[in-house]
């Protein structure tokens, strides 16, 4: 029986052919996705092993006593937005120990810098960007350093004089602990549970497609497939061979299908490997596969696929009579709406009451998604046969009755061929309204914003004397700086209480900064003065609560009691430079980093919330990623479903046609058979999504959902058209399947 199957599988004639590359073509689809989802996992953590090494601040004493101490200090700094990494260290001792991908520390004077640092080096000017690293560089960080190709880091070597002083932490061993499982304070690093999270709903939502998709090609042809079988049972084959064959013909679509995927995986993972998911990109031999997800994979497809085989052909295995007896279909019920409204109500049981850990909000709200999605797909024939009773009573036409009834008749496999494009509709609607809404509450400043123009430097009174006016570099001589604010310090050191007016938003009466009304009006865009004041407290960086809302030019600062000639006998509490350009942006930024080695490092609000917002940036590429893969994906499964359901009903339509059905009549049918399900249940699929984001949004953020951009309605729509266009390419196959010939019997 397994060489009869094989030669039914691999020379059974074109249409098994076909059908034999169509399966193999989903399947390799589906096991590329699944496997590119596990590597994708497995470059989190190993990326987030990459990081170890810059939390060694905090590392646990090393239980070697030849090992030498060090002094260790990491800040952060920016350039053009991007974040650089400055680590700098001062060694004890002779044995002191070295970070990975180094041949040793650097001594005073010296630094290693990684590939892309030492590339904006050789190319930006050095009063930009090179003058605010002390010493010479004397090599390359090697891959084993670095946590993405990208990252920007310099390893500084300096004397234990210089660093002390900066809050330096002494350590004798390099940090090893990954930061997911660091629990001495790590601060660099992936928060890899939400990413889990994150990819998990990814794979969820990539996934169920291609499972459709495998399972509308799985039946491709299924109707002569099963009079084949029950042929074979009347002449004396028994169920068991019956299974054979079927389990043969599914095994060698499914493990040509599988050798593909991995084929497509392989081939794909350097250009995989430059999606950044995490804001980095991966190196490629992170993103790897562990020998159990191989196997896992390997074996369970082909096993999945001998499965659902056994299931497809179950009514020929009962009686040999179980196909050629076909019956009506009872009518699909309404408890189908059941699990629908159950995971609806899941996710809003979840309002207020948020589950306190990673892993039990990825069971809440996953297993909600999960719930809709498969409601959705299960309430699907009961919506198209609610739509297709209300096609067939209003019928006027003979091809709107025909197409009505046919759907009554048969709405599970109407809604089979669209179910795909449905998924898709839901899985791009729930990730737009959330994406949307998250982008509009947490976006970073516009970058023509005085947020994003304007650079402060602070000098915290606790880390000693603030400069004075004549230490101040030369700032303004940059061409391209706007203006250069002195904010002194307000001799009320001590804040009152929050006040609040009725009807009015909350401000704050005091602030740590003064700064007299006559250089606020020639600033003017940091604010003005209320009438008859002549010194106005104000933020360090003057901007302090507009961060969150500059789009109000008309922001008044709150009265101080100061006289203009005591602004000046306080001490010097910030230096704010406004600029009309990046280069003298960052030309600033390194004379204050140069003249100031030991206060915070300057950086902008913009740059700031643009660390905040680089999981934004995350998310819509994620959710790019499911709209591209998504939509082509149900585009295939609904032609493969179409182009089957025409062949397995070229006999009755080929005996409409004797009979005087003219060939425009049965293309309407056709046409109206995918239409009504497709529109019934996108306009559903697509509320349903909404919702579900809103309920999500309003458990895990407390955010209202708000309406997506008139791209995601444009995606739709073209996506609604491509689908109709594909039916639409099916047409011609009627008549040429359905001729005189196609009328005879078997």
């Amino acid at each position: 029986m397994i060489r009869f199957g094989l030669r039914l599988a691999l020379a059974g004639g074109r249409e098994a052919a076909a059908r034999l590359v169509i399966i193999a073509a989903a399947v390799a689809l589906g096991v590329g996705m699944l496997l590119t989802t596990l590597a994708g996992m497995n470059a989190v953590d190993a990326q987030n092993q990459r990081y170890a090494w810059l939390n060694t601040a905090v590392a646990p004493a090393a239980t070697d006593p030849t090992a030498d101490p060090m002094w260790f200090l990491i800040r952060k700094d920016y350039f053009h937005g991007r974040t650089i990494g400055r680590i700098e260290v001062a060694a004890l001792g002779p044995h002191a120990p070295v970070p990975p991908g180094l041949p040793r520390l650097p001594g005073p004077g010296e630094f290693y810098v990684s590939p892309a640092l030492g590339d904006l080096l050789r190319t930006t000017p050095a009063a930009q960007l090179g003058d605010r690293f002390p010493g010479h560089r004397i090599g390359t960080m090697g891959p084993a350093a670095l946590p993405s190709p990208d990252s920007l880091l310099i390893l500084i070597g300096r004397t234990p004089a210089d660093l002390e002083p900066l809050g330096a932490r002494r350590v004798n061993q390099i940090m090893t602990t990954s930061p997911s499982d660091c629990s001495h304070g790590c601060y660099v690093g992936i928060n890899s549970d939400g990413m889990t999270l994150v990819l998990s709903v990814v794979a969820a939502a990539l996934l169920f497609p291609v499972l459709i998709f495998i399972g509308t090609a799985t039946r491709l042809a299924a109707t002569r497939r099963e009079q084949r079988f029950a042929a074979m049972r009347l002449i004396g084959a028994t169920p068991r061979q019956i299974s054979v064959i079927s389990a043969v013909e599914s095994t060698v679509a499914a493990v040509a299908g599988t050798a593909v995927g991995f084929g497509l995986f392989l081939a794909l993972r350097p250009a995989l490997a430059g999606l950044p998911l995490t804001g980095e990109r991966f190196f490629t031999a992170d993103l790897s596969l562990t020998l159990v997800d191989a196997l896992a994979v390997a074996a369970g497809i082909p096993l999945g696929a001998v499965v659902a085989a056994w299931l497809a052909l179950r009514r020929v295995q009962i009686s040999p009579l179980g196909v050629t007896r076909r019956v009506t279909p009872p009518p699909p019920g309404a408890w189908r709406l059941i699990p629908l409204l159950a995971g609806v109500a899941e996710l809003a049981y979840f309002i207020g009451r948020r589950p306190q850990t990673t892993n039990g909000q990825i069971t809440a709200y996953l297993s909600g998604f999960v719930l809709i999605l498969t409601g959705l797909v299960l309430a699907g024939p009961w919506l198209t046969m609610l739509g297709a009773r209300l096609l067939a009573g209003r019928a006027r036409r003979p091809a709107t009755l025909i197409a009505g009834r046919r759907l009554a008749d048969n709405p599970k496999g109407a809604f089979r061929a669209v179910s795909g494009l449905i998924v898709a509709l839901f899985v791009t609607s729930v990730a737009t309204g959330v994406i949307t809404t998250y982008v509009a509450n947490r976006g970073e400043p516009r970058t023509d914003s005085v947020a994003a123009t304007s650079l402060p430097t602070w000098f915290p009174p606790e880390e000693g004397p603030a400069p004075t006016a004549d230490r101040i570099p030369a700032l303004s001589t940059i061409p391209g700086v706007r203006s250069v604010t002195l904010v002194h310090a307000n001799p009320v050191d001590t804040p009152p209480p929050m006040r609040f007016e009725a009807g009015a938003a909350a401000y704050r009466s005091w602030w740590p900064g003064i700064i007299t009304c006559a250089e606020l009006e020639r600033l003017a865009v940091f604010g003005s003065c209320p009438a008859g004041a002549q010194v106005v407290a104000v933020a360090d960086d003057l901007i302090g609560e507009r961060a969150w809302d500059l789009t109000n030019d008309s922001y008044v600062w709150p009265a101080a009691d100061a006289s203009p000639a005591q602004v000046d006998r306080q001490p010097i509490r910030s230096v704010v430079v406004d600029t009309t350009s990046r280069a003298a942006f960052e030309q600033a930024r390194t004379m204050l980093i140069t003249a100031f080695p030991a206060t915070p490092f300057p950086s902008s609000i913009a740059e700031w919330e643009s660390d905040n917002a680089r999981q934004l940036v995350q998310f819509q590429q994620l959710a790019n990623v499911i709209m591209l893969a998504s939509l082509p994906i149900a585009g295939c499964s609904l032609a493969v479903s179409v182009a089957g359901g025409l062949s397995d009903r070229k006999r009755p339509f080929s005996m409409l046609r004797l009979t005087g059905a003219q060939l425009g009549t049965l293309r309407r049918v056709v046409a109206l058979e995918t239409v009504v399900p497709l529109l019934t249940v996108s306009a559903v699929a697509t509320g349903i999504g909404f919702l579900a984001a809103h309920l999500f949004l309003r458990a895990q953020l407390h955010y209202t959902l708000l309406p997506p951009e008139g791209s995601f309605y444009l995606m739709v729509v073209g996506g609604l058209v491509v689908s109709l266009g594909i039916v639409a390419s099916t047409l011609p196959l009627l008549r040429r399947i359905t001729g005189p010939e196609a009328a005879r019997n078997d």
